[in-house]
Parts: structure tokens; C-alpha cells; sequence
């Protein structure tokens, strides 16, 4: 028998590769790939550009201002769709490619699917060296986009049109597996797209990817409710495979009737309802009290699709109880077995199911249960504290927070990155609906958020995206605010100046070190900028104003909602103050040796922090 092909461009095959992939969700059978961001150049408009023309209404190509900026913007959006969808993004060779490999490092760090297609240099080499190309004097094969490899679960680059076949296979493989989900990237030669091939027609027949649930062992299984029935200071920590697995719902049933409280971390958060009576928010650097307080005798953390980040553990100096143990629910081996813990790979539905029919009526001890009551009441009084309007000064991100909290509708989804804002939020945002938070502090990216933003819109247009951020993120790239009005993403940003960085500035203070080149009166400098961010914002297109008090924040982000476009909101801040409590501790290292006495003293505290840092046994 004869195969049937069809000659196309190695481009013109991909793309049509990209439309045949399909995603169950919820029964609907949907496309995998939702878009195309590109920014075209000499290393990819010819040839993928083209393509992609060709089937523009099918899959749409959204052009952004920044490549790192389309990355994030894809990243959040697969985040959002809890990895049931992806995008692609797609640069020119040199600067183009290399602006993509920070973004890649979110999605690979994060665990998110994240299709990236860079242009390389001429496969044939006989331009050599061709516009933007770098060369390695002691490596002809080298060139920028290996930069990738480091940052790709899966690196390919594709120098002849066939070879697309098998690496757009494995590409898919780690796009779809919930164990090995990140990046893959396809480095395209430029010659090689616009090269044709007899392509067998079976390579473009529609394909439905579904998530897989890997069931556990049953000896792991035994063994992890062993472990349950023994403890007697249970607390679950869920992070950001909770959401991925669509668990939230039964882990807060597990915890309401077995009296286990449960905490989240920054990926998790929103997995469990403000208003859960035993959901202790989040834990670590920048828990809460509730949360913290539970971690410290806990004899039996049950971690759910975690990796257990230093934020999480407070550097693994959070749980002081001697005996104990980490029972890890995981997809992934690696994670499962970090810090010598009791692995249950398997996919958390699946598990969590199991492990609630075999414990039957087994209940966590009621004076565990009414702890952990106790301090989820003491902690809302105390984030009540911090979220009310002061008399005097300016105020405080937590003040700020809690301005646009009483103006939010639990549909709505804050986003956020870096700088401060990350631990006031984890510490005082209400969240009732899964996908209502929406941190990206895997790479605590700065940068992230208003590209985020777009993506966290295109995965849900019906929501009101709140864009949270700081004067130093904003100031690393706004570009792409320019970009949400040309699409039609409409986002309300509230822009917090404190003039500086001021999240590393009170790091900085509280190692000991003076304040320097942080806040722009620390900086050598010959003249303060006086950087008028309404003006900024209108420039690329947005509705913006700045107001003086946080009643007035209150009314501008009501305002918001009704907006034809993006609307970036400006609020001057304190830098220096932040909430006290809950907070613990991080291991930053402080030099052994100074000749200042706040480092050294500093540096005594340091010692004696590590003193309790748990290792691995």
C-alpha cells in the first residue's frame, strides 16, 4: 500500500501539526494550541510567518511588543487553563530568540506547557555568518538559541523538514505529560522552513490529548495511610498540582471531615476558600500566622503536588517538631522524594480518593482541629488590622490590598510577581473561586505582570483581571499595556510607587547592609527622576490616573470595570513598612566578616536561625 503524503513546507507542516492537536475539557473537545504569539524578523516572517498567515482565522497569531513579554503572556495563560491549553511564541534568530529564555525559565520552573519555536541560523551554513548569528569560535554547531536547552524539557533543532515529525512528537509529550510539563523548543533553521518534504497525510490527523492519572502503588498507598492514621498533628499543604489535578474541591472535603487543617503555597493559593473554616492560608516566608503556627508542630506534612520551594519551608527552618515526617502526593518522582519524604507518586484525585476510602472514619484529635481554628480567627483579626485605612502617612501595600479587596467580586482574578506585593497578597487576599490568585512566583519574575495579565484575560475573558504591581516591575515592561488594548484585553492595573525597589531595599536593612542603590534616593544618580506613570500609560494607549487616597483607589477600580480598555490606576506608597506577622524566617545569607556592626550583629542572628534548618534523614 502506498502512503499517502501531502508536499508542504516544513512550516506550512507544522502549522497544520498545531491545528490537528485537540484537549478534552470538561467533554468539550477543544484546540490545544489557543495562539500564536509572534514577533516576526529575518529568522522567521519568511517561513513560519507565512504559514501562519495562511491559517490565521484558524489559529490566530497576536503580535506583542516585547518577546519575553509574549512569553509570560502564554506562560499565565497556560497557568490559568490549569495546562489544559497552550500557546506557541515565535522570535527571530539573536536578540529576538534570547529575549524568549527568561520567559522560558518561568514556564520551566512553574512546570507550565509552552510551545517555543525560535528562528535560527541557516541549516546550510552558507550565508554564514548571517545577520544576528554568534559564533563560537571553537563550535560550528553552536549557536544563541542553545541558550534554550537549559530552560526545555525538550530542545530540538530542526535542520531538515523531516525531522519535524518525531520532535514535534516528543515536543507534545512534554507539553501534555503532567510529570514532565514545561517548555519545548523547537529551534528552527531558517532555510529549513521554507525547505519541503512529502509529509505522510496520518501526520495531521486530529489527536485528542487527555490529562493522565496515574493511580498509585498499592504498597506506597498502604504505606501513606500508615502514616496518616499514626500522626497526630496532620497538616496538609496543597500547592499548584492541586489546581492542575482539579482536586481543590475534594481536598477541602478530605480536610472538613478529617478535622485536617490544610495551607497553601504561593501556587496553590485560591485552591481553598478564604471562608473554609479549617484553610489556614498561606504558609512560609509569606504565610500567615494560622498557617506557620500549625507548621511548627505538625508531626506529618502532607504535601500535595509541591516542590517544597525555600519560600514554602521558610529554607526548611518552619517545622521544628523532631519527628517529623513528609508524606509527598506527587506526579513527579523528583519532587516526591526531596527532603526524605514518604513518596505517593500518583495524580492527587485519584489518591486523595483512595486515601479517603481506606482512612474511613479516622479524624484528626479535636484539640489539633481547635488549634488550628484558634489561629485561623487570631490571624483574620490581625490581617484586618493591616488592611484598615491609617490617619497619617501614606500607605501601606496591605492598606492598598484591602482598598481594592472591598471593591473585588469573587470572580475576579488578582495577578501578581515579584517585589512585596507577592507576600502581602498571600497574606491578606480573600479567595473564594479556584483561579481567583494568580502569583507567578516559581522565578519571581519581574516583568511578569501585565503580560500575565493578558494571558490570565485570554484564558478568561469573562473575569475582571486586577493587575497588582510595583513601580520597579512596571518600569522593566509595561510594552505590552499597548498590547492588551490592540487585542482587546481589557485589565485594570493598580500601580503601587514606592519609589524604588522597595521589597529589596527592607531585605537589605534587615540583613544589616544600609540602604543603597535600591530606592532611587539610595542610587548614584545626578538627578531623581520624577517619572510621571499616567502619562506613561496614556502614551500607550491606556485610560490612567493617579489618586491620593485609598477611598479614591476604591472608586477609580470600581470605575475600572466599566472601561472600554485597560486602565492603569497610580497610588504612591510607603517603601519601608510591611506586615510583621506571619512572616518566617528565610535563609540570605550575611557576610561572616564586615566592618559595620549591624551586619555583624546580623550575622550572629543569622547563625542562629540556621540552627534549626531541618536536613534531609
Amino acid at each position: 500500500m502506498t502512503m499517502k503524503t501531502i508536499r508542504l513546507t516544513m512550516s506550512q507542516a507544522l502549522v497544520r501539526v498545531m491545528m490537528a492537536q485537540k484537549t478534552e475539557i470538561k467533554g468539550r473537545i477543544e484546540p490545544f494550541f489557543k495562539g500564536v504569539w509572534a514577533i516576526f524578523g529575518h529568522g522567521n516572517v519568511t517561513g513560519l510567518g507565512e504559514a501562519l498567515y495562511e491559517h490565521r482565522d484558524y489559529l490566530p497569531t497576536l503580535r506583542a511588543h516585547n518577546e519575553q513579554g509574549m512569553v509570560h503572556a502564554a506562560t499565565a495563560f497556560a497557568k490559568a487553563s490549569r495546562r489544559q491549553q497552550a500557546m506557541v511564541c515565535t522570535s527571530s534568530i539573536g536578540p529576538g530568540a534570547l529575549n524568549m529564555v527568561t520567559g522560558a525559565a518561568v514556564a520551566y520552573v512553574n512546570r507550565l506547557p509552552l510551545l517555543l519555536l525560535p528562528g535560527d541560523v541557516f541549516a546550510s551554513r552558507i550565508p554564514d555568518p548571517v545577520l544576528q548569528q554568534i559564533e563560537n569560535f571553537a563550535d560550528g554547531t553552536s549557536t544563541a538559541n542553545d541558550a534554550f536547552r537549559s530552560v526545555s524539557r525538550y530542545f530540538d533543532r530542526i535542520t531538515r523538514p523531516e525531522q519535524l515529525i518525531p520532535a514535534f512528537q516528543q515536543a507534545m509529550r512534554v507539553l501534555t505529560d503532567p510529570a514532565d510539563c514545561g517548555p519545548a523548543t523547537l529551534s528552527l533553521c531558517q532555510d529549513t522552513q521554507s525547505e519541503a518534504f512529502d509529509y505522510p497525510e496520518s501526520f495531521f490527523a486530529e489527536r485528542v490529548h487527555r490529562v493522565r492519572r496515574l493511580a498509585p502503588d498499592v504498597r506506597e498507598l498502604d504505606e501513606a495511610i500508615a502514616l496518616i492514621r499514626q500522626s497526630r498533628r496532620p497538616l496538609v499543604v496543597a500547592g499548584g498540582g492541586t489546581l492542575y489535578s482539579g482536586v481543590e474541591g475534594d481536598l477541602v472535603s478530605f480536610c472538613a471531615r478529617t478535622g485536617v487543617p490544610v495551607s497553601e503555597t504561593q501556587a496553590g493559593r485560591s485552591a481553598i476558600p478564604t471562608s473554609f473554616s479549617l484553610g489556614m492560608g498561606g504558609i512560609g516566608v509569606s504565610g500567615t500566622t494560622a498557617a506557620n503556627a500549625m507548621a511548627k508542630e505538625t508531626d506529618l506534612l502532607i504535601a500535595v503536588g509541591t516542590r517544597l520551594q525555600d519560600f514554602t519551608t521558610g529554607s526548611w527552618g518552619l517545622f521544628q517538631n523532631p519527628d517529623l515526617k513528609i508524606l509527598a502526593l506527587n506526579v513527579q518522582p523528583f519532587d516526591a522524594v526531596k527532603h526524605a519524604s514518604v513518596p505517593l507518586i500518583a495524580d492527587a484525585k485519584i489518591s486523595l480518593a483512595a486515601l479517603s476510602d481506606a482512612l474511613g472514619d479516622w479524624a484528626a484529635r479535636s484539640e489539633w482541629t481547635g488549634k488550628a481554628e484558634r489561629e485561623r480567627a487570631s490571624w483574620h483579626e490581625i490581617s484586618a488590622r493591616y488592611q484598615a485605612p491609617g490617619t497619617s502617612g501614606l500607605p501601606t501595600d496591605a492598606q492598598v490590598i484591602g482598598a481594592v479587596q472591598a471593591v473585588a467580586e469573587p470572580t475576579d482574578t488578582v495577578v501578581c510577581a515579584a517585589g512585596g506585593l507577592p507576600a502581602e497578597l498571600q497574606k491578606h487576599w480573600r479567595v473564594e473561586q479556584p483561579g481567583g490568585y494568580h502569583m507567578e512566583y516559581g522565578f519571581s519574575c519581574m516583568g511578569y505582570e501585565l503580560a500575565g495579565g493578558m494571558g490570565v484575560k485570554l484564558a478568561h475573558p469573562e473575569r475582571e483581571v486586577i493587575v497588582m504591581l510595583g513601580d520597579g516591575s512596571y518600569l522593566m515592561l509595561n510594552s505590552e499595556i499597548a498590547a492588551s488594548i490592540s487585542l482587546g484585553l481589557r485589565m485594570t492595573v493598580v500601580l503601587l510607587d514606592n519609589h524604588g525597589y522597595g521589597c529589596i531595599n527592607r531585605l537589605q536593612n534587615y540583613t544589616g547592609s544600609a540602604s543603597f542603590n535600591n530606592l532611587w534616593k539610595d542610587c548614584y544618580q545626578v538627578e531623581s527622576p520624577e517619572i510621571d506613570f499616567v502619562q506613561l500609560a496614556r502614551g500607550l494607549g491606556a485610560r490612567a490616573k493617579k489618586v491620593a487616597s485609598l477611598a479614591e483607589l476604591s472608586a477609580a477600580v470600581t470605575e475600572a470595570r466599566s472601561a472600554d480598555r485597560t486602565t492603569v490606576i497610580v497610588i504612591d506608597t510607603d517603601p519601608m513598612l510591611a506586615t510583621k506577622e506571619g512572616s518566617a524566617w528565610w535563609d540570605v545569607a550575611v557576610p561572616e566578616v564586615s566592618s559595620r556592626e549591624q551586619v555583624n550583629a546580623a550575622r550572629a542572628a543569622y547563625e542562629k536561625a540556621r540552627l534549626v534548618q531541618r536536613l534531609a534523614n
